[in-house]
């Protein structure tokens, strides 16, 4: 399966993205939020690398998957389907992804949204686990903390866009 994202454009995201994923997973694991600042920092790496990654036209057509996302991002937290953070870092993760790959990044995202709450369950059921993390607020919490998900899909769609892109 290939992505319509060039390898290219995949490998000189990666290095910025995934730490920015990582911690965006890690507060929302910990602290049921994902911060402003990590919302900034991924749209700062699409505003700067993106220049090199693309075609000026792609690159500025980009910024309306921004848009689009995270109007429908306000309208679901609006509706109570998801945190306002949620709805920022997908909006943030947005412009990364080719839109001939909508599909795709969206078949990740509800892999890696069920793999991550069934995951999440489990861990928070594991007394070690429990023990090594007892301050987190996603182990007393109801809601689940999405930022695992979608760190976890930008982090794929980016390595599989390296592997396997035009």
């Amino acid at each position: 399966m290939s992505t319509a994202m060039t390898s290219w454009a995949a490998l000189l995201f990666l290095p910025f993205a995934v730490p920015i994923a990582l911690w965006a997973v890690w507060s929302d694991l910990s602290r049921m939020k994902i911060p402003n600042k990590a919302v900034m920092a991924l749209t700062i790496v699409y505003a700067v690398v993106g220049l090199f990654a693309f075609e000026l036209d792609e690159y500025l057509w980009r910024w309306v998957h921004l848009v689009v996302v995270l109007v429908i991002g306000f309208v679901m937290n609006m509706l109570r389907m998801m945190g306002a953070g949620d709805a920022k870092f997908a909006a943030a993760m947005a412009p990364f992804v080719a839109l001939p790959d909508a599909f795709l990044f969206l078949t990740l995202l509800a892999v890696m949204t069920v793999a991550g709450f069934i995951l999440h369950r489990i861990a928070r059921s594991t007394d070690a686990v429990r023990a090594a993390t007892p301050n987190w607020e996603s182990w007393q919490r109801r809601d689940y903390p999405m930022g695992l998900s979608l760190g976890a899909t930008l982090i794929t769609y980016l390595l599989l866009a390296a592997l396997t892109g035009a």
